[in-house]
């Protein structure tokens, strides 16, 4: 009894944790994705491509022995499918890595605050807003 109980409440802790509830709204949006590019296809892609091929794809198939028929114009539609939703998925990582980059670069554009000079006299380092060095106790002039 204590071994399923221990088993429950590491489940519990492992389902509770942020990656895997990620992890679950990735897989729903992904399915609801699936239906628009399944849309995208079936309702504007295979109609086109029936323009220029002469048929579409879904209605290609063969029958063999008399009873058994193999819709393989469904499966070009599965690939086709795939392929769409691979090249959507590509050019919305390719942006936001694009905006990402442009983002990190702001970041890098805008200069540091200097906060250590350098002493005239003693050229060691330090703080910005020191009146004397406290390497060589040189008073220091403030610049205009």
């Amino acid at each position: 009894m204590m071994k399923v109980k221990k088993f429950l409440e590491e489940f519990k802790k492992f389902i509770s944790r942020g990656n895997v509830m990620d992890m679950a709204v990735g897989v729903i949006i992904g399915g609801a994705f699936t239906g628009i590019v399944s849309s995208l296809v079936d309702d504007i892609i295979s109609p086109l491509l029936g323009l220029f091929g002469g048929a579409n794809f879904d209605s290609l198939s063969v029958t063999l022995l008399g009873e058994v028929t193999l819709n393989y114009g469904r499966f070009i539609t599965a690939v086709i499918n795939f392929l769409i939703m691979a090249l959507v998925i590509f050019c919305i990582v390719k942006l936001i890595n694009g905006m990402s980059a442009k983002i990190q670069r702001k970041k890098e554009e805008i200069p540091a605050v200097p906060t250590m000079k350098i002493c005239p006299y003693c050229k060691s380092e330090i703080a910005i807003d020191a009146v004397r060095c406290p390497h060589c106790t040189s008073v220091l002039e403030e610049k205009e």
